[in-house]
């Protein structure tokens, strides 16, 4: 078994991922949606509660666009070719998840050219902790950068998941567009990591204040902390989602043949956690033999998993 299973494989683990996702990255936004309500919508498509519509649209965009990073998995047994993200990945991420919204309430300083998905045209104000954004001129030059820096990562290090913190932190720094950046980010984060065939990082509502005080450390040049709360995150969706599913009704892991006992502390060693479960899809090394699953930043462990 190699790879993550694909959408049309699994779809009771992708579905239960995608709502969680859904909801909680776009709380973190403050929209108010509670869990039961974003289910609705999304497979109902039933506006229940007492809510704007443009939070119901906020739902939907982002709803749509985690379908589509989520078809982005590597299918078993294909190693995936080209480059790992492009710019057009990111600007259709944009699109996806921003135009249900802006079709119908546009963001009031947007021009005609900086619709979902094209790059802001407008200086953005410095962030309360004190970072700037790059002068909108300089976007396009900055994220050309940044897709160099993305589709040079490795995975198969111990500080990947500092890589991938400066990379998500930097990402947020240039805001390459005029509104969703957060949102847009997170995605792009998750299209990385599928491709890569590691489980989806859902940042939680209540994780919220954690997540803003890691980026704002990630800013100052420190990514340690963020590291280890993605690191943690992707952890947490393998335990809560993908392992249950493959594990079935008596928590037996047939590949394997070990009993799933979730440790409770870092997980630097493997015992007790299944293999193969989902493997690079170059390598086609089981994620439990990853170093960054196995261990945190620069080799420590990741300490107390979250709940």
């Amino acid at each position: 078994m190699g790879g993550l299973p694909s959408p049309g494989e699994a779809n009771a683990v992708w579905k239960g991922i995608w709502h969680r996702e859904v909801h909680d990255s776009t709380a973190i936004e403050d929209n108010t949606l509670v869990q039961r309500e974003v289910e609705r919508l999304l497979e109902e498509g039933l506006a229940v509660g007492n809510r704007s519509l443009r939070e119901y649209l906020e739902v939907k965009g982002y709803a749509d666009a985690a379908e589509w990073v989520y078809g982005q998995v590597v299918p078993s047994g294909h190693p995936r070719t080209g480059p790992l993200i492009t710019l057009a990945d990111v600007r259709m991420i944009h699109h996806k998840a921003m135009a249900p919204v802006w079709e119908v309430v546009p963001h009031p300083d947007a021009t005609d050219r900086e619709r979902p998905g094209a790059h802001r045209e407008h200086e953005i104000r410095p962030f309360p902790y004190g970072m700037t954004p790059p002068s909108w001129p300089f976007v396009p030059g900055e994220m050309g950068a940044w897709a160099e820096e993305a589709n040079s990562l490795d995975p198969d290090t111990v500080t990947f998941p500092e890589q991938l913190a400066a990379l998500h932190c930097r990402f947020e720094q240039i805001h390459p567009f005029l509104d969703g950046n957060g949102r847009a980010g997170r995605l792009v984060l998750n299209l990385i990591l599928v491709r890569l065939g590691y489980p989806p990082a859902i940042i939680y509502k209540r994780d919220r204040d954690r997540y803003i005080r890691a980026l704002q450390r990630a800013d100052a040049g420190e990514p340690g902390t963020l590291a280890a709360l993605i690191a943690r995150a992707i952890l947490h969706t393998l335990y809560q989602h993908v392992i249950p599913a493959v594990a079935g009704p008596a928590r037996l892991v047939a590949a394997g043949g070990t009993r799933n006992t979730r440790p409770e502390g870092s997980g630097s060693s493997s015992r007790g956690v299944p293999r193969p479960l989902a493997s690079h899809p170059r390598t086609r090394r089981p994620v439990a033999q990853f170093p960054c699953l196995g261990r945190g930043v620069q080799g420590q462990p990741l300490g107390p998993k979250l709940t």
